[in-house]
């Protein structure tokens, strides 16, 4: 495994696979392809680690991918005074992964999904970046009709 793939080996499996994903749709959307399924197993590929141990990332990924269009229209609507195309690429991937759990994850408490978010971001991001994401991510909260800090199901 080649050590400087893994973004921080300390962190748990889940939160591994959440900054893959991270990792994968910030790439995805710098240079996306035709061919997503053969870029999604080539990246985890060189992450030195099988697919069952990224399978999270994965269904994260195929989920991102599959509701962008919702997703973007969420994060447009939330951010004041900032068009679309000003956000920082890493944070808008960051926004993708933490509102696609959020939305579709009911198993994952929200605050969950905003602290790992906001972790990640410790990372690749900088401090406003943090301050950013946390801004949005609590606004995803108010309009959401479920509890913050349990599971919905």
């Amino acid at each position: 495994m080649d050590e400087d793939l893994i973004t921080n080996p300390s962190w748990s499996p889940r939160r591994q696979n959440r900054s893959t994903a991270f990792r994968f749709i910030f790439q995805w959307e710098m240079n996306p392809s035709d061919d997503l399924h053969r870029d999604v197993k080539e990246f985890i590929f060189r992450l030195g680690k099988d697919e069952n141990y990224f399978s999270y990332a994965i269904e994260l990924i195929d989920g991102i991918i599959e509701k962008k269009d919702i997703i973007d229209s969420i994060i447009s609507e939330l951010v004041d005074n900032w068009k679309f195309s000003r956000i920082a690429k890493a944070d808008l991937a960051l926004l993708r992964v933490a509102i696609y759990e959020i939305q579709y994850r009911l198993d994952i408490p929200p605050v969950v999904v905003i602290d790992e978010a906001l972790e990640i971001s410790k990372e690749f991001s900088s401090e406003n970046s943090k301050k950013f994401l946390n801004g949005v991510l609590d606004k995803v909260l108010t309009r959401m009709p479920r509890p913050a800090r349990r599971p919905a199901i």
